[in-house]
């Protein structure tokens, strides 16, 4: 695949169930105890800190909206997670999440909102320096409908996903494989 050569004015989105953390098939993580860090992701985003300026993830929660576990789960869930990621040398500098049901809702992936939200909170960022890695066509799709760059696709839950797909940029087994493609 491609080497990537980013600087501080590029940014990367990342989803969370089967990028971040281990996916659990056919429910939620719905508290930290269920929370587990895939391999070489703490590594990971400890090099994507030196390299890209913003760092967001973007996530459907549906699990909220649907009553499974409450916000204050999802807070202590995403609170473990940041303490793990500084602790282990890397940084998120914020997430964005959708608990909203509906597929129409615009915040929810594939829909573009969230990356929108982001550009707001932080307008330094561009979508044609920016790279955004999921684990599902809906991530992909997320990316294209924003205007990003490039998407990439973790094979971390779904490998039976085609490639070449036209939603596709680049393909990985995880994120500790891109991450080593990315330079400064």
């Amino acid at each position: 695949m491609a080497k990537h050569i980013v600087d501080k004015t590029w940014t990367l989105f990342l989803d969370r169930d089967g990028v971040i953390n281990r996916d659990k098939v056919g429910d939620y993580i719905r508290n930290v105890s269920e929370f587990f860090f895939m391999d070489g992701v703490l590594e990971s985003l400890k090099a994507f800190n030196e390299q890209f300026g913003t760092i967001v993830i973007v996530t459907n929660q549906k699990g909220v909206g649907r009553g499974l576990m409450s916000q204050e789960d999802l807070d202590e869930i995403h609170q473990f997670m940041l303490s793990q990621i500084e602790h282990a040398g890397g940084r998120i500098d914020k997430i964005y999440f959708c608990k909203d049901l509906s597929d129409e809702s615009p915040n929810r992936k594939p829909n573009p909102g969230m990356a929108f939200q982001a550009k707001t909170d932080f307008p330094s960022i561009d979508f044609k320096k920016s790279i955004m890695v999921g684990n599902k066509l809906s991530d992909m799709q997320f990316g294209k409908s924003a205007g990003i760059v490039t998407t990439v696709f973790l094979s971390t839950t779904d490998p039976e996903t085609p490639f070449p797909h036209p939603l596709i940029d680049e393909r990985y087994e995880s994120l500790q494989q891109f991450a080593e493609t990315v330079s400064n």
